[in-house]
């Protein structure tokens, strides 16, 4: 099952026992343990037995859902990495640096392989856009992770400093050069219909940095935000929950138009606004999310 929330997704290295002990007490909507950039290659291996061992201990942790960031695609790493953590206890599978619909094709054969062999129910996929050409396919991304028997794709999670490098710019904090990425990853994860993550804010000093970033990233469309330390999940999950006047004016404007719907009319209005069917649908949105974080 995907998560409920997808407001925070946190790292955590695979390589380091306390820090993947610690991460039982996280309260991030998503915790990942990580594969890939934070695991230098000659500890691969014994990152991936690490993980293996923590997946065994799953009941211990206070997440909402549990994945594993593997290896990129270029890498050659994916299936023995898959190999080793598709394992009971897994929720799904971060794929950074995914280009386009013919890499997470073959990903997903392999993970269909996987739980075939192990008797395991279906494993999400969270393709991770860090390219230039990601971003062009960003869609086809989103929309292809399906086989005969359903779609696996749980979000798409938006990695701007790799995508700065593909591009050749020079990331600053203050910068806009990935700003139209980072608009269309949203909006073209929407279009698929599934959530997107935004990426990372890198300086842990830098808190109100981060509060700005994180409302940036609301105001595109992101439903959450990935984090690299427990100090930013509560910051994270502060921007990205409903206001009370947002759930305040959701509660009114549902109220309003199950009212006008029982009556046989469609449009209505709320304090000289016109509400219809798609500001219903925005409103139970914002009470559902709301009522999931406090659930």
């Amino acid at each position: 099952m995907p998560p409920r929330l997808f407001r925070s997704l946190c790292f955590v290295p695979g390589n380091n026992p306390r820090f993947i002990e610690k991460a039982k007490s996280l309260r991030a909507d998503i915790v990942c343990f990580d594969l890939e950039d934070s695991v230098p290659d000659v500890q691969k291996g014994e990152a991936r037995q690490m993980i293996r061992q923590a997946l065994r201990d799953r009941g211990s942790y206070a997440a909402g859902a549990v994945y594993v960031r593997t290896n990129s695609p270029a890498s050659g790493l994916i299936p023995s990495d898959l190999g080793e953590v598709v394992r009971r206890g897994i929720d799904g599978v971060v794929i950074p640096k995914l280009d386009n619909k013919v890499q997470l094709r073959r990903i997903v054969k392999t993970l269909e392989d996987l739980e075939r062999r192990r008797r395991l129910g279906p494993v999400g996929v969270m393709p991770s856009i860090e390219s230039a050409e990601g971003v062009v396919k960003a869609y086809e991304i989103a929309s292809s992770g399906g086989s005969s028997r359903h779609s696996r794709i749980d979000c798409v999670i938006f990695g701007v400093f790799d995508l700065l490098a593909d591009m050749g710019i020079e990331y600053t904090a203050q910068s806009d050069a990935a700003r139209y990425a980072r608009a269309r990853v949203a909006l073209d994860a929407r279009a698929a219909g599934v959530p997107a993550i935004d990426g990372i804010w890198q300086d842990l000093k830098d808190a109100k940095g981060l509060e700005r970033d994180c409302a940036l990233g609301r105001s595109l469309g992101f439903a959450g935000k990935s984090v690299i330390h427990p100090d930013q999940i509560d910051t994270v999950h502060r921007v990205f929950h409903p206001t009370r006047s947002e759930v305040d004016w959701a509660r009114k404007v549902a109220d309003a138009y199950v009212k006008s719907a029982e009556k046989g009319r469609g449009a209505t209005s709320v304090e000289g606004r016109m509400i219809d069917e798609v500001h219903y649908k925005q409103a139970r949105a914002v009470l559902d999310l709301a009522t999931d974080a406090t659930g």
